[in-house]
Protein backbone atom coordinates (compact mmCIF):
# COMPACT_ATOMS: atom_id res chain seq x y z
CA UNK A 1 0.00 0.00 0.00
CA UNK A 2 2.78 2.46 0.84
CA UNK A 3 4.01 2.51 -2.75
CA UNK A 4 0.72 3.77 -4.19
CA UNK A 5 0.75 7.44 -5.23
CA UNK A 6 -2.58 8.05 -3.51
CA UNK A 7 -0.90 7.51 -0.13
CA UNK A 8 1.29 9.83 1.91
CA UNK A 9 2.45 9.73 5.50
CA UNK A 10 -0.38 9.30 8.02
CA UNK A 11 -0.79 8.58 11.69
CA UNK A 12 -1.35 4.86 11.13
CA UNK A 13 -1.38 2.20 8.44
CA UNK A 14 -4.29 -0.15 7.99
CA UNK A 15 -3.78 -3.87 8.44
CA UNK A 16 -5.25 -6.21 5.79
CA UNK A 17 -8.25 -6.94 8.04
CA UNK A 18 -8.97 -3.20 8.30
CA UNK A 19 -8.84 -2.76 4.53
CA UNK A 20 -11.13 -5.78 4.13
CA UNK A 21 -13.76 -4.17 6.40
CA UNK A 22 -13.69 -0.92 4.39
CA UNK A 23 -13.92 -2.77 1.04
CA UNK A 24 -16.86 -4.87 2.30
CA UNK A 25 -18.66 -1.70 3.38
CA UNK A 26 -18.29 -0.04 -0.03
CA UNK A 27 -19.41 -3.24 -1.76
CA UNK A 28 -22.48 -3.46 0.50
CA UNK A 29 -23.72 0.08 -0.14
CA UNK A 30 -23.21 -0.23 -3.89
CA UNK A 31 -24.82 -3.66 -3.95
CA UNK A 32 -27.88 -2.34 -2.14
CA UNK A 33 -28.17 0.48 -4.69
CA UNK A 34 -28.09 -1.94 -7.64
CA UNK A 35 -30.62 -4.23 -5.92
CA UNK A 36 -33.10 -1.40 -5.32
CA UNK A 37 -32.88 -0.01 -8.87
CA UNK A 38 -35.38 -2.58 -10.15
CA UNK A 39 -37.82 -1.58 -7.37
CA UNK A 40 -37.66 2.12 -8.19
CA UNK A 41 -40.20 2.42 -11.00
CA UNK A 42 -41.87 5.79 -10.39
CA UNK A 43 -40.97 9.27 -9.19
CA UNK A 44 -42.85 8.54 -5.95
CA UNK A 45 -40.55 5.54 -5.39
CA UNK A 46 -37.44 7.57 -6.18
CA UNK A 47 -38.18 10.75 -4.22
CA UNK A 48 -40.28 9.44 -1.30
CA UNK A 49 -39.50 5.71 -1.17
CA UNK A 50 -43.10 4.97 -2.15
CA UNK A 51 -44.23 6.31 1.26
CA UNK A 52 -43.76 2.80 2.62
CA UNK A 53 -41.35 3.16 5.55
CA UNK A 54 -42.25 2.10 9.09
CA UNK A 55 -41.71 4.42 12.04
CA UNK A 56 -38.43 2.79 13.16
CA UNK A 57 -36.80 2.82 9.73
CA UNK A 58 -37.91 6.39 9.07
CA UNK A 59 -36.84 7.48 12.56
CA UNK A 60 -33.35 6.00 12.35
CA UNK A 61 -32.87 7.42 8.85
CA UNK A 62 -34.17 10.80 10.07
CA UNK A 63 -31.39 10.84 12.64
CA UNK A 64 -28.68 9.22 10.49
CA UNK A 65 -29.11 11.84 7.75
CA UNK A 66 -27.92 14.36 10.35
CA UNK A 67 -25.09 12.15 11.61
CA UNK A 68 -22.45 13.40 9.21
CA UNK A 69 -19.33 15.53 9.33
CA UNK A 70 -20.85 18.14 11.62
CA UNK A 71 -21.65 15.49 14.22
CA UNK A 72 -18.62 13.22 14.16
CA UNK A 73 -15.84 15.74 13.53
CA UNK A 74 -17.25 19.15 14.31
CA UNK A 75 -18.81 18.53 17.70
CA UNK A 76 -16.03 16.30 19.00
CA UNK A 77 -13.75 19.23 18.16
CA UNK A 78 -16.17 21.66 19.81
CA UNK A 79 -16.29 19.53 22.96
CA UNK A 80 -12.49 19.69 23.10
CA UNK A 81 -12.58 23.46 22.60
CA UNK A 82 -15.62 24.38 24.70
CA UNK A 83 -16.23 21.42 26.99
CA UNK A 84 -19.62 19.99 27.86
CA UNK A 85 -21.37 23.14 26.59
CA UNK A 86 -21.32 21.44 23.18
CA UNK A 87 -23.98 19.02 24.45
CA UNK A 88 -26.60 21.75 24.06
CA UNK A 89 -26.63 21.11 20.31
CA UNK A 90 -27.92 17.59 21.06
CA UNK A 91 -30.31 18.26 23.92
CA UNK A 92 -31.99 21.66 24.07
CA UNK A 93 -30.84 22.27 20.49
CA UNK A 94 -32.64 19.21 19.13
CA UNK A 95 -35.13 17.34 21.32
CA UNK A 96 -37.89 19.98 21.82
CA UNK A 97 -37.83 20.73 18.09
CA UNK A 98 -38.03 17.05 17.13
CA UNK A 99 -41.03 16.54 19.41
CA UNK A 100 -42.67 19.71 18.03
CA UNK A 101 -42.15 18.45 14.47
CA UNK A 102 -43.75 15.12 15.37
CA UNK A 103 -46.79 16.37 17.22
CA UNK A 104 -47.54 19.76 15.63
CA UNK A 105 -46.08 20.05 12.12
CA UNK A 106 -45.84 16.52 10.76
CA UNK A 107 -49.59 16.03 10.33
CA UNK A 108 -49.74 18.97 7.90
CA UNK A 109 -46.67 17.92 5.95
CA UNK A 110 -48.10 14.43 5.57
CA UNK A 111 -51.79 15.22 5.02
CA UNK A 112 -50.98 17.77 2.31
CA UNK A 113 -49.19 14.96 0.39
CA UNK A 114 -46.36 17.33 -0.43
CA UNK A 115 -43.03 16.03 -1.73
CA UNK A 116 -40.98 18.70 0.05
CA UNK A 117 -41.03 21.66 2.43
CA UNK A 118 -40.98 24.12 -0.53
CA UNK A 119 -43.88 22.07 -1.89
CA UNK A 120 -45.87 22.81 1.29
CA UNK A 121 -45.07 26.52 0.90
CA UNK A 122 -46.43 26.37 -2.66
CA UNK A 123 -49.75 25.01 -1.37
CA UNK A 124 -49.88 27.52 1.49
CA UNK A 125 -48.39 30.68 0.00
CA UNK A 126 -48.06 30.27 -3.75
CA UNK A 127 -45.34 29.84 -6.33
CA UNK A 128 -43.12 32.81 -5.47
CA UNK A 129 -42.50 31.69 -1.87
CA UNK A 130 -41.92 28.12 -3.04
CA UNK A 131 -39.36 29.26 -5.59
CA UNK A 132 -37.49 31.44 -3.08
CA UNK A 133 -37.27 28.64 -0.51
CA UNK A 134 -36.39 26.04 -3.16
CA UNK A 135 -33.44 27.98 -4.57
CA UNK A 136 -32.22 28.77 -1.03
CA UNK A 137 -32.48 25.15 0.04
CA UNK A 138 -30.82 23.83 -3.12
CA UNK A 139 -27.86 26.12 -2.49
CA UNK A 140 -27.60 25.07 1.14
CA UNK A 141 -27.71 21.33 0.39
CA UNK A 142 -24.84 21.35 -2.09
CA UNK A 143 -22.78 23.56 0.21
CA UNK A 144 -23.45 21.23 3.16
CA UNK A 145 -22.67 18.18 1.04
CA UNK A 146 -19.31 19.75 0.24
CA UNK A 147 -18.64 20.06 3.98
CA UNK A 148 -19.15 16.31 4.42
CA UNK A 149 -16.88 15.48 1.48
CA UNK A 150 -14.08 17.73 2.67
CA UNK A 151 -14.31 16.61 6.30
CA UNK A 152 -14.05 12.94 5.37
CA UNK A 153 -11.15 13.56 3.01
CA UNK A 154 -9.33 15.59 5.69
CA UNK A 155 -9.76 12.78 8.25
CA UNK A 156 -8.50 10.15 5.83
CA UNK A 157 -5.50 12.35 5.00
CA UNK A 158 -4.58 12.87 8.66
CA UNK A 159 -5.20 9.32 9.87
CA UNK A 160 -4.19 7.21 6.87
CA UNK A 161 -2.27 9.56 4.62
CA UNK A 162 -4.79 9.14 1.80
CA UNK A 163 -4.65 11.78 -0.90
CA UNK A 164 -7.34 14.44 -0.30
CA UNK A 165 -8.58 14.42 -3.91
CA UNK A 166 -8.73 10.61 -4.02
CA UNK A 167 -10.97 10.50 -0.93
CA UNK A 168 -13.32 13.21 -2.21
CA UNK A 169 -13.83 11.57 -5.59
CA UNK A 170 -14.19 7.96 -4.39
CA UNK A 171 -16.73 8.83 -1.69
CA UNK A 172 -18.74 11.16 -3.94
CA UNK A 173 -18.89 8.69 -6.84
CA UNK A 174 -20.06 5.95 -4.48
CA UNK A 175 -22.85 8.14 -3.10
CA UNK A 176 -23.86 9.28 -6.60
CA UNK A 177 -24.18 5.67 -7.78
CA UNK A 178 -26.29 4.25 -4.97
CA UNK A 179 -28.60 7.28 -4.65
CA UNK A 180 -29.07 7.62 -8.43
CA UNK A 181 -29.93 3.92 -8.69
CA UNK A 182 -32.26 3.42 -5.74
CA UNK A 183 -33.37 6.95 -4.89
CA UNK A 184 -34.58 7.74 -1.38
CA UNK A 185 -35.13 4.06 -0.55
CA UNK A 186 -31.45 3.37 -1.17
CA UNK A 187 -30.43 6.45 0.82
CA UNK A 188 -32.68 5.54 3.76
CA UNK A 189 -31.66 1.87 4.00
CA UNK A 190 -27.99 2.78 3.66
CA UNK A 191 -28.42 5.43 6.36
CA UNK A 192 -29.87 2.83 8.74
CA UNK A 193 -26.90 0.55 7.99
CA UNK A 194 -24.54 3.47 8.50
CA UNK A 195 -26.26 4.39 11.79
CA UNK A 196 -25.39 1.03 13.33
CA UNK A 197 -21.90 1.05 11.84
CA UNK A 198 -21.26 4.47 13.36
CA UNK A 199 -22.29 3.29 16.82
CA UNK A 200 -20.27 0.06 16.61
CA UNK A 201 -17.17 1.87 15.44
CA UNK A 202 -17.42 5.03 17.50
CA UNK A 203 -18.15 3.33 20.86
CA UNK A 204 -14.55 2.11 20.92
CA UNK A 205 -13.29 5.57 21.96
CA UNK A 206 -15.55 6.34 24.95
CA UNK A 207 -15.30 2.80 26.35
CA UNK A 208 -11.51 2.54 26.17
CA UNK A 209 -11.06 6.21 27.03
CA UNK A 210 -13.03 5.90 30.27
CA UNK A 211 -11.13 2.70 31.09
CA UNK A 212 -7.82 4.55 30.67
CA UNK A 213 -8.87 7.55 32.77
CA UNK A 214 -10.57 5.50 35.49
CA UNK A 215 -14.18 6.52 34.87
CA UNK A 216 -16.23 9.70 34.58
CA UNK A 217 -15.21 11.11 37.96
CA UNK A 218 -11.51 10.58 37.30
CA UNK A 219 -11.85 12.10 33.80
CA UNK A 220 -13.38 15.25 35.28
CA UNK A 221 -10.50 15.49 37.77
CA UNK A 222 -7.99 15.23 34.89
CA UNK A 223 -9.70 18.02 32.96
CA UNK A 224 -9.67 20.28 36.02
CA UNK A 225 -5.95 19.59 36.51
CA UNK A 226 -4.95 19.86 32.84
CA UNK A 227 -6.71 23.10 31.87
CA UNK A 228 -6.86 26.55 33.37
CA UNK A 229 -10.39 27.08 34.69
CA UNK A 230 -11.02 23.44 33.81
CA UNK A 231 -14.17 23.25 35.94
CA UNK A 232 -15.95 25.57 33.49
CA UNK A 233 -15.62 22.85 30.84
CA UNK A 234 -17.78 20.47 32.90
CA UNK A 235 -21.01 22.41 33.40
CA UNK A 236 -23.82 22.79 30.88
CA UNK A 237 -25.76 25.62 32.56
CA UNK A 238 -24.13 27.06 35.67
CA UNK A 239 -21.49 28.98 33.66
CA UNK A 240 -23.96 30.65 31.28
CA UNK A 241 -24.83 33.61 33.49
CA UNK A 242 -22.33 35.86 31.69
CA UNK A 243 -20.37 35.86 28.43
CA UNK A 244 -17.02 35.77 30.27
CA UNK A 245 -17.76 32.84 32.60
CA UNK A 246 -17.58 30.00 30.06
CA UNK A 247 -15.17 28.88 27.28
CA UNK A 248 -17.72 29.48 24.53
CA UNK A 249 -18.17 33.17 25.31
CA UNK A 250 -21.96 32.95 25.17
CA UNK A 251 -24.82 33.77 27.50
CA UNK A 252 -27.89 31.67 28.33
CA UNK A 253 -30.21 33.77 26.16
CA UNK A 254 -28.23 32.81 23.06
CA UNK A 255 -28.45 29.12 23.97
CA UNK A 256 -32.15 29.15 24.89
CA UNK A 257 -33.57 31.47 22.23
CA UNK A 258 -30.96 31.49 19.45
CA UNK A 259 -30.07 27.78 19.52
CA UNK A 260 -32.88 26.11 21.47
CA UNK A 261 -35.64 27.91 19.62
CA UNK A 262 -34.71 29.48 16.28
CA UNK A 263 -31.83 27.37 14.92
CA UNK A 264 -33.06 24.11 16.43
CA UNK A 265 -36.70 24.45 15.39
CA UNK A 266 -35.66 25.86 12.04
CA UNK A 267 -33.39 22.90 11.26
CA UNK A 268 -35.43 20.00 12.60
CA UNK A 269 -38.82 21.18 11.36
CA UNK A 270 -38.09 22.87 8.01
CA UNK A 271 -34.78 21.48 6.68
CA UNK A 272 -36.00 19.11 3.98
CA UNK A 273 -32.85 17.00 4.34
CA UNK A 274 -34.32 15.45 7.52
CA UNK A 275 -38.05 16.06 6.92
CA UNK A 276 -37.88 14.09 3.66
CA UNK A 277 -37.11 10.89 5.59
CA UNK A 278 -40.23 11.28 7.70
CA UNK A 279 -42.42 12.03 4.66
CA UNK A 280 -41.50 8.53 3.44
CA UNK A 281 -43.48 7.01 6.35
CA UNK A 282 -46.37 4.67 5.53
CA UNK A 283 -49.06 6.61 7.47
CA UNK A 284 -49.58 9.68 9.68
CA UNK A 285 -48.95 7.84 12.95
CA UNK A 286 -45.63 6.45 11.67
CA UNK A 287 -44.71 9.95 10.47
CA UNK A 288 -45.37 11.32 13.98
CA UNK A 289 -43.52 8.53 15.76
CA UNK A 290 -40.40 8.70 13.56
CA UNK A 291 -38.99 12.00 14.92
CA UNK A 292 -39.77 10.92 18.50
CA UNK A 293 -37.88 7.65 18.01
CA UNK A 294 -35.04 9.73 16.61
CA UNK A 295 -35.19 12.02 19.66
CA UNK A 296 -34.43 9.19 22.10
CA UNK A 297 -31.36 8.16 20.10
CA UNK A 298 -30.32 11.80 19.66
CA UNK A 299 -30.05 12.21 23.43
CA UNK A 300 -27.55 9.33 23.52
CA UNK A 301 -25.29 10.49 20.68
CA UNK A 302 -23.15 12.69 23.00
CA UNK A 303 -21.69 9.39 24.25
CA UNK A 304 -19.92 8.91 20.92
CA UNK A 305 -19.36 12.57 19.96
CA UNK A 306 -19.13 14.90 22.98
CA UNK A 307 -17.53 12.41 25.40
CA UNK A 308 -14.57 11.74 23.05
CA UNK A 309 -13.84 15.47 22.98
CA UNK A 310 -13.78 15.53 26.78
CA UNK A 311 -11.58 12.42 26.84
CA UNK A 312 -9.20 14.26 24.51
CA UNK A 313 -8.96 17.07 27.09
CA UNK A 314 -8.07 14.50 29.73
CA UNK A 315 -5.53 12.33 27.91
CA UNK A 316 -3.93 13.97 24.87
CA UNK A 317 -1.89 16.61 26.70
CA UNK A 318 -0.42 14.11 29.20
CA UNK A 319 2.01 11.19 29.01
CA UNK A 320 5.36 10.71 27.31
CA UNK A 321 4.23 12.26 24.01
CA UNK A 322 1.75 15.06 24.80
CA UNK A 323 -0.33 16.54 21.99
CA UNK A 324 -1.70 20.07 22.27
CA UNK A 325 -4.42 20.88 19.76
CA UNK A 326 -4.96 24.39 18.40
CA UNK A 327 -7.65 26.12 16.36
CA UNK A 328 -7.60 25.84 12.58
CA UNK A 329 -6.85 29.56 12.28
CA UNK A 330 -3.75 29.35 14.51
CA UNK A 331 -2.35 26.03 13.30
CA UNK A 332 1.21 25.94 11.96
CA UNK A 333 2.65 23.18 9.76
CA UNK A 334 2.88 19.95 11.77
CA UNK A 335 0.42 21.05 14.46
CA UNK A 336 -2.80 19.18 15.12
CA UNK A 337 -6.10 21.10 15.21
CA UNK A 338 -9.28 20.67 17.23
CA UNK A 339 -10.87 18.96 14.22
CA UNK A 340 -8.43 16.06 14.59
CA UNK A 341 -9.34 15.07 18.15
CA UNK A 342 -11.58 12.18 17.06
CA UNK A 343 -9.13 10.56 14.60
CA UNK A 344 -6.26 11.03 17.09
CA UNK A 345 -8.21 9.13 19.73
CA UNK A 346 -9.18 6.47 17.21
CA UNK A 347 -5.50 5.90 16.46
CA UNK A 348 -4.73 5.85 20.21
CA UNK A 349 -7.28 3.19 21.14
CA UNK A 350 -8.13 1.04 18.13
CA UNK A 351 -6.06 -2.09 17.31
CA UNK A 352 -6.24 -3.80 13.88
CA UNK A 353 -9.81 -4.81 13.14
CA UNK A 354 -11.27 -2.25 15.48
CA UNK A 355 -9.35 0.45 13.60
CA UNK A 356 -10.95 -0.68 10.34
CA UNK A 357 -14.37 -0.64 12.00
CA UNK A 358 -13.71 2.85 13.39
CA UNK A 359 -12.52 4.22 10.04
CA UNK A 360 -15.53 2.61 8.36
CA UNK A 361 -17.77 4.31 10.93
CA UNK A 362 -16.25 7.68 10.04
CA UNK A 363 -16.66 7.02 6.32
CA UNK A 364 -20.25 5.86 6.89
CA UNK A 365 -21.07 9.00 8.84
CA UNK A 366 -19.68 11.32 6.21
CA UNK A 367 -21.35 9.42 3.35
CA UNK A 368 -24.66 9.40 5.24
CA UNK A 369 -24.66 13.19 5.53
CA UNK A 370 -23.56 13.53 1.91
CA UNK A 371 -26.29 11.19 0.64
CA UNK A 372 -28.92 12.99 2.69
CA UNK A 373 -28.05 16.33 1.13
CA UNK A 374 -27.83 14.95 -2.40
CA UNK A 375 -31.16 13.09 -2.28
CA UNK A 376 -32.88 16.17 -0.83
CA UNK A 377 -31.31 18.36 -3.54
CA UNK A 378 -32.56 16.01 -6.28
CA UNK A 379 -36.12 16.17 -4.93
CA UNK A 380 -36.23 19.95 -4.55
CA UNK A 381 -34.58 20.52 -7.91
CA UNK A 382 -36.98 18.20 -9.76
CA UNK A 383 -40.27 19.00 -8.00
CA UNK A 384 -39.79 22.62 -6.93
CA UNK A 385 -37.54 24.14 -9.57
CA UNK A 386 -37.44 22.06 -12.78
CA UNK A 387 -41.07 20.92 -12.99
CA UNK A 388 -42.88 24.19 -12.10
CA UNK A 389 -40.46 26.58 -13.82
CA UNK A 390 -39.07 24.63 -16.80
CA UNK A 391 -41.20 21.62 -17.77
CA UNK A 392 -44.67 21.38 -16.22
CA UNK A 393 -46.21 18.66 -18.37
CA UNK A 394 -43.61 15.90 -18.71
CA UNK A 395 -44.32 12.25 -17.94
CA UNK A 396 -43.61 10.60 -14.58
CA UNK A 397 -40.83 8.60 -16.23
CA UNK A 398 -39.20 11.85 -17.36
CA UNK A 399 -39.20 13.23 -13.81
CA UNK A 400 -37.73 9.95 -12.55
CA UNK A 401 -34.86 10.29 -15.03
CA UNK A 402 -34.43 13.94 -14.11
CA UNK A 403 -34.15 12.87 -10.46
CA UNK A 404 -31.33 10.47 -11.33
CA UNK A 405 -29.47 13.03 -13.44
CA UNK A 406 -29.90 15.78 -10.85
CA UNK A 407 -28.41 13.44 -8.25
CA UNK A 408 -25.25 13.15 -10.34
CA UNK A 409 -25.20 16.89 -11.05
CA UNK A 410 -25.72 17.62 -7.34
CA UNK A 411 -22.72 15.46 -6.47
CA UNK A 412 -20.53 17.22 -9.04
CA UNK A 413 -21.52 20.65 -7.73
CA UNK A 414 -20.90 19.41 -4.17
CA UNK A 415 -17.38 18.38 -5.17
CA UNK A 416 -16.80 21.96 -6.24
CA UNK A 417 -18.06 23.27 -2.91
CA UNK A 418 -15.80 20.79 -1.10
CA UNK A 419 -12.83 22.54 -2.65
CA UNK A 420 -14.28 25.89 -1.55
CA UNK A 421 -14.48 24.63 2.05
CA UNK A 422 -10.73 24.01 1.99
CA UNK A 423 -10.28 27.77 2.10
CA UNK A 424 -12.68 28.36 4.98
CA UNK A 425 -11.13 29.32 8.31
CA UNK A 426 -13.51 27.08 10.25
CA UNK A 427 -15.86 24.31 9.14
CA UNK A 428 -18.12 24.99 12.14
CA UNK A 429 -18.37 28.68 11.30
CA UNK A 430 -19.22 27.76 7.72
CA UNK A 431 -21.98 25.33 8.70
CA UNK A 432 -23.57 27.44 11.43
CA UNK A 433 -23.58 30.46 9.11
CA UNK A 434 -25.49 28.46 6.48
CA UNK A 435 -28.12 27.48 9.05
CA UNK A 436 -28.61 31.08 10.15
CA UNK A 437 -28.89 32.22 6.50
CA UNK A 438 -31.46 29.74 5.23
CA UNK A 439 -33.02 27.76 8.07
CA UNK A 440 -33.83 30.35 10.75
CA UNK A 441 -36.01 32.66 8.59
CA UNK A 442 -37.68 29.68 6.88
CA UNK A 443 -38.88 28.40 10.25
CA UNK A 444 -40.64 31.71 10.87
CA UNK A 445 -42.48 31.45 7.55
CA UNK A 446 -43.51 27.81 7.92
CA UNK A 447 -44.64 27.94 11.55
CA UNK A 448 -46.70 31.10 10.98
CA UNK A 449 -48.27 29.49 7.92
CA UNK A 450 -49.28 26.36 9.82
CA UNK A 451 -50.55 28.01 13.00
CA UNK A 452 -52.25 31.21 11.72
CA UNK A 453 -54.70 31.19 8.84
CA UNK A 454 -54.58 35.01 8.47
CA UNK A 455 -50.99 35.01 7.08
CA UNK A 456 -51.01 36.13 3.45
CA UNK A 457 -48.95 35.15 0.44
CA UNK A 458 -47.28 38.57 0.18
CA UNK A 459 -46.44 38.63 3.88
CA UNK A 460 -44.80 35.20 3.70
CA UNK A 461 -42.69 36.00 0.63
CA UNK A 462 -41.36 39.34 1.81
CA UNK A 463 -40.83 38.14 5.37
CA UNK A 464 -38.78 35.16 4.17
CA UNK A 465 -36.76 37.27 1.74
CA UNK A 466 -35.98 40.00 4.30
CA UNK A 467 -35.10 37.45 7.00
CA UNK A 468 -32.65 35.66 4.70
CA UNK A 469 -31.05 38.85 3.38
CA UNK A 470 -30.72 40.30 6.89
CA UNK A 471 -28.91 37.20 8.15
CA UNK A 472 -26.45 37.24 5.25
CA UNK A 473 -25.99 40.97 5.78
CA UNK A 474 -25.16 40.54 9.48
CA UNK A 475 -22.59 37.86 8.60
CA UNK A 476 -20.83 40.16 6.09
CA UNK A 477 -21.03 43.03 8.58
CA UNK A 478 -19.11 41.07 11.21
CA UNK A 479 -16.59 39.87 8.60
CA UNK A 480 -15.95 43.47 7.56
CA UNK A 481 -16.02 44.85 11.10
CA UNK A 482 -15.43 42.32 13.93
CA UNK A 483 -16.61 44.91 16.47
CA UNK A 484 -20.14 44.48 15.04
CA UNK A 485 -20.36 41.19 16.93
CA UNK A 486 -20.77 43.17 20.16
CA UNK A 487 -23.87 44.80 18.67
CA UNK A 488 -25.40 41.61 17.27
CA UNK A 489 -24.76 39.59 20.47
CA UNK A 490 -25.47 42.57 22.74
CA UNK A 491 -22.17 42.27 24.62
CA UNK A 492 -18.59 43.39 24.10
CA UNK A 493 -17.52 40.08 25.70
CA UNK A 494 -19.24 37.84 23.13
CA UNK A 495 -17.05 35.39 21.19
CA UNK A 496 -17.50 34.31 17.56
CA UNK A 497 -19.54 31.20 18.48
CA UNK A 498 -22.25 33.52 19.84
CA UNK A 499 -22.62 35.25 16.48
CA UNK A 500 -24.60 32.47 14.79
CA UNK A 501 -27.01 32.13 17.72
CA UNK A 502 -27.95 35.80 17.80
CA UNK A 503 -27.74 36.21 14.04
CA UNK A 504 -30.33 33.45 13.67
CA UNK A 505 -32.53 34.97 16.38
CA UNK A 506 -32.56 38.43 14.78
CA UNK A 507 -33.20 37.08 11.28
CA UNK A 508 -36.13 35.02 12.58
CA UNK A 509 -37.59 38.06 14.35
CA UNK A 510 -37.18 40.19 11.22
CA UNK A 511 -38.94 37.50 9.16
CA UNK A 512 -41.84 37.25 11.63
CA UNK A 513 -42.28 41.02 12.11
CA UNK A 514 -42.29 41.79 8.38
CA UNK A 515 -44.58 38.83 7.63
CA UNK A 516 -47.12 39.96 10.23
CA UNK A 517 -46.89 43.63 9.24
CA UNK A 518 -47.53 42.95 5.54
CA UNK A 519 -50.24 40.42 6.39
CA UNK A 520 -52.36 43.11 8.04
CA UNK A 521 -52.35 45.28 4.91
CA UNK A 522 -52.98 42.50 2.37
CA UNK A 523 -55.92 40.21 1.65
CA UNK A 524 -55.92 36.70 3.24
CA UNK A 525 -56.94 33.55 1.38
CA UNK A 526 -60.39 32.04 1.82
CA UNK A 527 -60.57 29.42 4.58
CA UNK A 528 -61.83 26.79 2.16
CA UNK A 529 -58.48 27.02 0.33
CA UNK A 530 -56.53 26.24 3.51
CA UNK A 531 -58.00 22.83 4.31
CA UNK A 532 -55.21 20.41 5.16
CA UNK A 533 -52.68 23.23 5.50
CA UNK A 534 -53.49 25.23 8.65
CA UNK A 535 -54.70 24.55 12.18
CA UNK A 536 -58.36 25.52 12.54
CA UNK A 537 -59.09 24.61 8.92
CA UNK A 538 -58.07 20.96 9.07
CA UNK A 539 -59.52 17.86 10.70
CA UNK A 540 -56.60 15.92 12.15
CA UNK A 541 -56.60 12.10 12.47
CA UNK A 542 -58.07 10.82 15.75
CA UNK A 543 -55.74 8.60 17.81
CA UNK A 544 -58.25 7.91 20.57
CA UNK A 545 -58.53 4.23 19.64
CA UNK A 546 -54.83 3.63 20.43
CA UNK A 547 -53.80 2.69 24.01
CA UNK A 548 -52.02 5.64 25.65
CA UNK A 549 -48.63 3.86 25.50
CA UNK A 550 -48.92 3.70 21.71
CA UNK A 551 -49.71 7.37 21.18
CA UNK A 552 -46.97 9.69 19.89
CA UNK A 553 -47.92 12.34 22.45
CA UNK A 554 -47.07 9.99 25.35
CA UNK A 555 -43.60 9.24 23.99
CA UNK A 556 -43.05 12.88 23.12
CA UNK A 557 -43.71 13.88 26.74
CA UNK A 558 -41.42 11.05 27.91
CA UNK A 559 -38.61 12.41 25.73
CA UNK A 560 -39.01 15.90 27.22
CA UNK A 561 -38.96 14.50 30.78
CA UNK A 562 -35.70 12.64 30.12
CA UNK A 563 -34.27 15.79 28.51
CA UNK A 564 -35.03 17.84 31.65
CA UNK A 565 -33.42 15.18 33.83
CA UNK A 566 -30.23 15.10 31.72
CA UNK A 567 -29.88 18.86 31.84
CA UNK A 568 -30.32 18.81 35.62
CA UNK A 569 -27.69 16.09 36.10
CA UNK A 570 -25.07 17.89 33.95
CA UNK A 571 -26.05 21.42 34.90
Amino acid sequence: MATLPLLASGLVRLAPVDMAIIVIYFAAVLGLGFYLKSRTESSEDFFLAGRSMGAWIAGLSFLAANLGALELMGWAASAYEYGILAVHWYWIGAIPAMVFLALVMMPFYYISRTHSVPGYLKLRFGESTRALSAFSFAAMTVLMSGVNMFAMAAVMQVVLGWNLHFSIWVSSITVAVYVALGGLTSAILNEVLQFFLIWCGALVIPILGLMETGGWGALKARIVNNIAHGSTYLHAWTTLGHFTSNPMGIQWTGIVFGLGFVISFGYWTTDFLVVQRVLASKDVRAAKMAPIIGAFFKMAIPLIVILPGLIGLGVLATGAHPIHLVSQALAKPGQHTYNEVLPLLLVRYAPPGLLGLGVTALIAGFMSGMAGNVSAFATVWTYDIYRPLMNKNASDKHYLQMGRWSTIIGVLVSIGTAYLVMHAASIMDYVQALFSFFVAPLFGTVVLGMLWKRITNAGAFWGLLCGTVSSIGMWFWVKANPHALAIIAMSAHAKPMAQDMYQALWSWLICVIITVAITFVTQPRAEKDLTGLVYGCTELPDEGHYPWVQRPAFWGVAAIVILVWLNWVFR
